[in-house]
């Protein structure tokens, strides 16, 4: 398909966004996101919870779980953060709705291993759905998720149909956003990020980028294509600040793209004033906590 971004725009958005493969995996791990003075000062007592390992096609995964009710919330972190970026969100969900909680470490995240190879949102399902059968919880799921996070929501609830009561994407990767034009554009970009990085130490961190980055644009049009289920509630909440700060194009393209995914039955769009895209979750846990209560009404 030809591009029809023209050249201006596609640079300014190429040079302005600090690579689309970063706003989705990279831009969400800034070491204060999950622990900011702010919400530190708010945030509810611990909540006693138990780890579970779980293993699936050979490689170990952790989860938490704070006891409580049916739907239980699995909150998902995005890229580069671990389960200890929802520490301050799960127990003041556990206390608020009363529900049974999960976080837990995706593949190369936090405590689970990591899984060599390029990332395929088709396994990090698999991890999560053996995580959530040997804890019991095939049913009244209600799904968490934060940036490429929002990816794994939407490949599972299409493939496991009735397994998920309903959802809160948190300024989450939505198909709608990853158009052909805007994967095109981005295709060059990503390759020179991939080259800079095999220059540099083989950290995790710098590992997970590197494993995203494989087959990028073909991966994502496949994504862009999903639609998500009629019958199963989402709230799409979005940040002020988008992962493209410095990219006007790009933001609103990502602003767009989360307006068009909330139209529709079961459907809400939420914009979530004065937050950034990887803090969003202790800037503004209020506006969080109240899109999951509002779904829990709907499913309950």
């Amino acid at each position: 398909m030809v591009n029809h971004l023209n050249p201006l725009r596609r640079k300014a958005i190429a040079l302005g966004s600090g690579v689309l493969v970063t706003a989705s995996l990279l831009a969400c791990s800034a070491p204060n996101a999950a622990s900011s003075p702010t919400s530190a000062a708010s945030s509810p007592a611990p909540a006693a919870s138990r780890t579970h390992k779980v293993t699936n096609a050979e490689h170990e995964l952790v989860f938490h779980v704070v006891d409580g009710k049916l739907p239980a919330l699995v909150l998902d972190a995005g890229g580069g953060l671990s389960s200890s970026y929802w520490k301050e969100m799960a127990p003041r969900l556990a206390k608020a709705t009363g529900s049974k909680v999960v976080t837990y470490d995706r593949a190369g995240e936090g405590e689970s291993a990591e899984v060599s190879g390029p990332w395929r949102v088709e396994n990090a399902v698999s991890d999560l759905e053996a995580g959530l059968r040997q804890l019991g919880l095939t049913k009244d799921v209600v799904l968490v998720s934060h940036s490429i996070a929002g990816e794994v929501a939407t490949n599972f609830v299409n493939k496991n149909p009735g397994w998920v009561s309903g959802a809160v994407l948190v300024d989450a990767n939505v198909p709608d956003f990853f158009t052909d034009e805007m994967l095109t554009a981005f295709e060059p970009v990503i390759e020179q990020q991939r080259t800079a990085l095999l220059t540099q130490p083989s950290t995790k961190k710098n590992r997970q980028l590197l494993a995203v980055m494989v087959d990028y644009a073909p991966v994502h049009r496949v994504f862009h294509k999903l639609t998500w289920p009629k019958d199963v509630p989402v709230t799409a909440i979005v940040a002020s600040g988008t992962p493209f700060a410095d990219s006007p194009d790009a933001a609103k393209m990502w602003r767009d793209a989360q307006v068009r995914f909330a139209q529709g039955p079961n459907r809400k769009h939420v914009l979530a004033e004065n937050t950034t895209h990887e803090g969003i979750v202790t800037e503004r846990p209020e506006i969080i906590a109240g899109a999951v209560d509002d779904v829990l009404k709907a499913v309950r």
